[in-house]
């Protein structure tokens, strides 16, 4: 039984529909993630397949990926300053 691995896979796609097609490719195998990056946690097979998948749809000169193999283990760490989303004010006329 071959075991999975947690690796990040991020893209930079050009044309609209590409991007289209990668962003399905990608959540097929994703955990989490937003916009271009996702985290998958696939079997060896598994990320040979997508990446196979990947490399037939992007464009090698316009677009580029990326997948590394993360460690589970490490606590995830954040940049900057979060700030969480503020309600717009509002009125109610009645």
């Amino acid at each position: 039984m071959s075991t999975r691995a947690l690796h990040l896979l991020a893209y930079d796609v050009a044309h609209p529909a590409r991007l289209r097609r990668a962003l399905h490719a990608a959540r097929r195998h994703a955990s989490g993630g937003q916009k271009s990056a996702h985290e998958c946690w696939v079997t060896g097979t598994e990320r040979a397949a997508l990446l196979r998948a990947m490399r037939g749809m992007l464009h090698p000169r316009a677009d580029r990926m990326l997948s590394i193999r993360l460690d589970p283990r490490l606590p995830p760490r954040g940049m900057g300053i979060a700030q969480p989303p503020q309600p717009p004010g509002f009125r109610i006329v009645g």
